[in-house]
C-alpha cells in the first residue's frame, strides 16, 4: 500500500514539473484553444470520468437525495463542522503562503468554533465578527511558490484537477484531513 502511494506521489511530482504550461494564467489564456492544453492522461481521464458517472448514479445521487431531506439545522451543523475541520489544512497553508494575519485569524476561528461552537457545529466565530475564511490547500501553496499546474487529470470521486493540485490533495489526505478534498470543492 505504501509503495503504491509513493509511486503515485513521485509520478505526480514528476508530471507537475514536466508540464509545458507554466502557470494558471497560461491555462486560462489557452482554454479557448483546447489543442494547446496539455492532457497527458486522456485515456485514463476518460475511464475515470466514466467511473465517476457510474458512482454518481449508484451512490452519490441517492445519498444526496437523503441529505436534502434532513432538517436545515442538521445540514447547517454538519456543514459548519466540516468547514471548521478544514481549517486544519487552511491554517498551515496560510502560514506557508506568507499570510500570517489570515493564519492567526483562522487559528482563532478554529479554537472558538471547536470549543464554544461544540466542535464546529455552530459558527460562533462568525457571530463574534470574524470574517469568513477562504479555504487554502497545499496545491494553492505550491502555485504561490511558482509550481506550474502540470497536466490535466480526472481523479476518481474528486473529479477534474491538475498534477500539482493532485499532489496537494495527497498531502491534504495524508496530513489528516481526508474530508477536506471533498469540502474544498463546494
Amino acid at each position: 500500500m505504501i509503495r503504491k502511494i509513493a509511486i503515485i506521489v513521485i509520478s505526480t511530482i514528476a508530471l507537475t514539473f514536466s508540464s509545458h504550461a507554466t502557470s494558471d494564467t497560461d491555462l486560462i489564456i489557452n482554454k479557448n484553444k483546447p489543442s494547446e492544453i496539455k492532457e497527458c492522461f486522456e485515456n485514463f481521464n476518460r475511464g475515470t470520468f466514466a467511473l465517476n458517472e457510474g458512482l454518481d448514479k449508484a451512490i452519490f445521487k441517492p445519498i444526496a437525495s437523503v441529505y436534502r431531506k434532513l432538517p436545515s439545522p442538521v445540514k447547517s451543523g454538519f456543514s459548519n463542522s466540516l468547514d471548521n475541520l478544514s481549517n486544519l489544512i487552511t491554517i498551515p497553508n496560510n502560514f506557508l503562503q506568507g499570510d500570517f494575519g489570515k493564519g492567526v485569524e483562522n487559528t482563532g476561528r478554529f479554537v472558538i468554533n471547536s470549543t464554544l461552537g461544540i466542535l464546529g457545529l455552530i459558527d460562533v466565530a462568525q457571530h463574534l465578527g470574524f470574517s469568513e475564511y477562504e479555504k487554502e490547500d497545499y496545491g494553492q501553496t505550491l502555485a504561490k511558490h511558482g509550481v506550474g499546474p502540470g497536466c490535466y487529470v480526472v481523479l476518481p470521486v474528486l473529479g477534474p484537477s491538475t498534477a500539482r493540485d493532485t499532489l496537494g490533495l495527497t498531502v491534504n489526505f495524508f496530513g489528516g484531513d481526508a474530508w477536506y478534498n471533498v469540502t474544498v470543492r463546494n
